[in-house]
């Protein structure tokens, strides 16, 4: 039997500490969409620029990578563990930069998924490119994927144009890259912005979905999908991080706060949606988690 780390009280954020390698094979549950963001695998002892400041490009040892036919074999095992989790009609999205993207791509078309797009992340405001012998890394891709070829699968068609001022949104997506109010509760080296999760959330549920990542890091998912009334199981194995991740669920138990990150994620702003409080009612269906 799982037991989970931590829980909140209206039961719509739930943190496993584990690998997800040997947790995901020991509970039956389907969610309708997953978010991942596995190892780049870019720790490779080089120095990059944050916050003015040069430092260290290494991550942890989760992070470096192996020989090419290693990190093939990892991502198509973590992918196959997530697509027996996912729902019939549920999609997946996957992030990564040129280092590990192809091989999740070949990864995701093996496993039977069908590919919807390949959302490039441009950031705003990318760290400089100290060497200046190559152009500055300013983006990240996303894979979106649906689980069935033949399927159909849930898209926000309309909410996603009008937050595009009524026009149709590209693959393309302009967002800053994470800020300092998003770490109140410490750091995380690879963390996402809200508004990048948001967005990707909005797009690909409904109210009340349940939303999966199995390398939950500090859990900017889950934070994201309880601002837009959404539910979360995350697993992450590093202590620590499940530590800040529980912190930044309290955090938004504080309704200020709440109301505060909310305004300042701009899709929600312009969403126009009436979105209840993070609490789900307790009068609507409630699939709970088998722990």
């Amino acid at each position: 039997m799982i037991t989970p780390y931590y829980r909140s009280t209206s039961r719509d954020f739930t943190l496993l500490n584990g690998d997800c390698f040997d947790l995901l094979p020991q509970f039956d549950f389907h969610f309708d969409m997953i978010f991942a963001d596995p190892p780049y695998f870019l720790s490779n002892d080089g120095i990059s620029v944050q916050a003015g400041k040069i430092v260290s490009v290494n991550k942890g040892e989760w992070d470096r990578g192996g020989t090419p036919e290693q990190i093939n074999d990892f991502n198509k095992r973590w992918i196959g563990l997530c697509r027996d989790k996912l729902k019939d009609d549920g999609t997946i999205w996957i992030s990564g930069t040129y280092h590990n993207i192809f091989s999740v791509a070949n990864s995701l078309t093996e496993l039977g998924f069908k590919i919807l797009n390949v959302v490039t992340w441009a950031k705003t405001n990318p760290p400089p490119n100290i060497s200046c012998r190559y152009f500055t890394y300013s983006t990240e891709f996303i894979i979106w994927a649906r689980k069935s070829a033949k399927k159909p699968h849930y898209f926000n068609y309309e909410l996603m144009k009008h937050l595009n001022d009524d026009k149709q949104m590209t693959d393309v997506w302009r967002l800053p890259a994470i800020a300092p109010w998003e770490k109140t509760c410490g750091k995380h080296p690879t963390q996402k912005p809200l508004a990048l999760l948001t967005r990707i959330i909005l797009a690909s549920t409904d109210k009340n979905a349940w939303v999966l990542d199995p390398f939950a890091g500090s859990s900017t998912t889950g934070i994201a999908a309880n601002l837009i009334s959404r539910r979360f199981l995350g697993i992450e194995k590093e202590r620590g991080f499940v530590d800040i991740s529980r912190k930044r669920r309290e955090e938004i138990e504080n309704f200020r706060i709440y109301g505060d990150y909310r305004s300042k994620i701009k899709d929600i702003a312009k969403s126009e949606i009436q979105e209840p409080s993070c609490c789900v009612c307790e009068d609507e269906p409630f699939d709970d988690l088998p722990f």
